[in-house]
């Protein structure tokens, strides 16, 4: 069955001639104003029996009921046995450390394999969560931890605080070339003008704001510690291959091969041998959806990166 919430009041006096979104957003308190648009849009909503538009204005003393039903994944979308490395679960959470190769959502030209497929496979009821649950987003070729929202209210309040950039990621990325010390990106993103399929930093595009430390320099490599302030596709790997600190790794943003002149030819073929771009998110943290209690995750690095990790250490000491 699907998950359904009801809420029934009066609208006060003192909400004359407000918007009926508005007046909903204040009085549910916990929900976003997107989020109940759209549940007026779907009607959703009754005022005073009879479903209205978001922009109706209210007189006060008017009869609300809502019946929040959520959205149920396509039914294109079909659970697959998909091994998961599961890092915490309760009854409204899942958190999971993904690994390199593995697809988050189908998309174009990618209708089975993904982490949707293996989520619905691993949580039933996640058939009745907006996107089986999924909140966020990591590329297909970046590991790490990713949280997962098991039922409506953690799905409203997640989405809210990654809106309100509350939830802490952090990552571990290996940048060609050496980083001075730490800083903080300010740079929009969008789409690159000339390839769509690409992000730039472009100033018509959304803020975007990536702040890093320095862990490691190596010889001609440097690991950082990258922290989101806000959330844009491939934030991570256009801001600093904009600075031109590409990832290593990473084919889409780095303008040359990955072989580097002036270090041991047995780093070049480890650097030329890595198959995806070097990013990791090794930590998460928020306060819990229901609980409200403060949590957080970590994981290490995976192997290949560790292995890579080793190679810089290694060579850069010679």
């Amino acid at each position: 069955m699907s998950e359904q919430i009801t809420h029934s009041f009066i609208i006060p006096d003192d909400h004359l001639g407000w918007r009926l979104d508005r007046s909903l957003t204040e009085l549910l308190g916990k929900y976003s104003r997107s989020r109940v648009q759209s549940w007026i849009n779907q009607a959703q909503v009754q005022v005073d029996g009879a479903t209205q538009p978001c922009k109706f204005a209210l007189k006060g003393g008017e009869s609300v009921h809502l019946v929040i039903v959520a959205e149920s994944v396509n039914e294109q979308h079909q659970a697959e046995n998909i091994p998961l490395e599961v890092v915490f679960e309760d009854e409204h959470l899942l958190v999971v450390n993904k690994p390199a190769g593995l697809v988050v959502h189908p998309g174009a030209g990618i209708a089975k394999g993904t982490l949707l497929n293996a989520l619905l496979y691993h949580s039933e009821e996640l058939t009745e969560i907006p996107r089986a649950g999924i909140v966020h987003r990591l590329d297909k070729d970046t590991t790490g931890l990713m949280v997962v929202a098991k039922s409506l209210v953690a799905h409203t309040e997640l989405v809210k605080n990654l809106q309100d950039h509350v939830v802490q990621r952090r990552y571990y990325a290996v940048l060609r070339g050496q980083v001075i010390s730490g800083g903080k990106i300010d740079r929009p993103i969008g789409r690159h003008p000339h390839d769509r399929i690409k992000m730039a930093v472009n100033p018509r595009g959304k803020d975007a704001i990536t702040h890093y430390k320095v862990v490691e320099k190596y010889q001609k490599h440097t690991l950082i510690e990258a922290s989101l302030e806000t959330g844009r596709t491939h934030q991570i790997r256009v801001h600093f291959a904009s600075l031109n600190y590409p990832l290593v790794g990473d084919t889409t943003y780095a303008r040359r091969i990955q072989r580097v002149s002036g270090v041991a030819p047995e780093l070049n073929e480890v650097l030329a041998n890595f198959p995806r771009q070097a990013l990791h998110a090794h930590s998460l943290a928020f306060k819990h959806p229901v609980t409200a209690e403060e949590v957080k995750w970590s994981v290490p690095m995976p192997e290949d990166l560790q292995t890579l990790v080793t190679a810089l250490k290694t060579y850069s000491a010679q």
